[in-house]
């Protein structure tokens, strides 16, 4: 019988491996140089202005679930150059080498606090988290084996939107990633997105922003259009804080803001009352 898990891994990112070339860090927001090794155990969080930097999928599997709990889907699946786009399958050999993933999202199922889930994590180091064939179908599947499991799924967004060298293939998968999302609430089963920064463009305006319950980081960019693009199309300057988790907050689009230290523990919550 075919198992669509028996390639799992689980990938230990060990602190010292992480700090070897580059000991220090600055933060893009309040500028102070960090120590990698204290900012790593601060869960990549700023001490002193509370930034949150952007993280792996495999950084952020390990800081949610329960340790050596997590069995990878569909690992071995890649994208192809389907169109025959100039320099395309160039560009995806880099990412591979830079980020050792095969694609921009890991999906999987594993432990958090004791609670089984389907879990769907996009890195935006692999272009952009940008939204091919491939994430389009590895996420679909994984809302599958959740109808079929009867699992909770959680989805944790970083994308620049649709992958453009994939045409309309690529925008297909906003309609396919729906239908499924569909299937998962017509199902009655638990739907959770969580927004990290960046969420934009074609993944916002589909499966990013159909959860039951919608979570987003602190100061998460999130919106379909970027904020200098609306700005130059509408010639007006957006107020301050558009499109960032906090403004989305307090005009309903989100349902909460979760610091990075409390995320594990407030899904492992929601899990249980569902």
């Amino acid at each position: 019988m075919f198992n669509p898990f028996k390639r799992t891994q689980y990938v230990e990112l060990n602190i010292t491996d992480q700090i070897q070339d580059r000991p220090l860090e600055k933060c893009p927001r309040c500028k102070e140089i960090l120590l990698k090794k204290e900012l790593i155990q601060n869960l990549k969080v700023c001490p002193k202005c509370n930034y949150h930097f952007r993280l792996g999928a495999w950084e952020r599997i390990q800081m949610l679930v329960d340790e050596n709990s997590f069995q990878e889907l569909n690992g071995d699946l890649f994208s192809t150059n389907i169109l025959d786009f100039p320099s395309y399958q160039e560009k995806l050999n880099e990412a591979q080498i830079k980020t050792g993933l095969n694609e921009a999202v890991i999906t999987g199922k594993g432990l958090i606090m004791g609670k089984m889930a389907m879990i769907c994590v996009m890195d935006s180091n692999f272009m952009m988290a940008s939204m091919g064939t491939v994430v389009g179908e590895k996420i679909c599947q994984a809302a599958e084996i959740a109808l079929a499991e009867r699992l909770p799924l959680i989805a944790f967004t970083a994308s620049g939107g649709a992958r453009m060298q994939e045409g309309i293939f690529s925008l297909m998968q906003m309609a396919k990633t729906s239908a499924l999302i569909k299937k998962i609430d017509e199902a009655g089963l638990l739907y959770i997105t969580v927004l990290t920064d960046p969420t934009t463009g074609g993944v916002t305006a589909s499966f990013a922003s159909l959860g039951d319950i919608i979570i987003a980081e602190p100061g998460a960019l999130i919106g379909f259009a970027g904020p200098r693009v609306i700005e130059q199309t509408i010639g007006q300057k957006l107020p301050d804080g558009f499109q960032r988790s906090e403004f989305l907050l307090e005009k309903g689009f989100v349902d909460l803001i979760v610091p990075r230290n409390k995320l594990k523990e407030t899904i492992a919550e929601l899990l249980a009352m569902h």
